[in-house]
């Protein structure tokens, strides 16, 4: 189960992911941001993320392609994200 927390820091709105996060979360992370005014920038705090699945991996991949900023990314989800966009570029 994942906690999220919503606050503003700058200009930004920081939505901090906390716990591990499933398909249905992401769900609701997707809700989350939609509910924000267009054009608003959005940072995804991962400090506390403890494990993704594959489909969650894509969510966060996405997100970095529509300059979602993602903070405190743990090494291995950054990795991931590299490897999985790598392999995409190949097929």
């Amino acid at each position: 189960m994942v906690i999220i927390e919503r606050s503003l820091s700058g200009q930004a709105v920081v939505f901090r992911l906390s716990g591990r996060i499933e398909p249905e979360d992401v769900t609701e992370v997707e809700r989350l941001f939609g509910l924000e005014p267009k054009g608003q920038v959005i940072t995804l705090d991962l400090q506390d993320l403890t494990l993704v699945d594959r489909e969650t991996l894509r969510f966060l991949a996405k997100c970095q392609m529509e300059n979602i900023r993602l903070e405190n990314c743990p090494a291995y989800i950054s990795d991931w994200i590299d490897a999985e966009r790598g392999r995409s570029k190949q097929q």
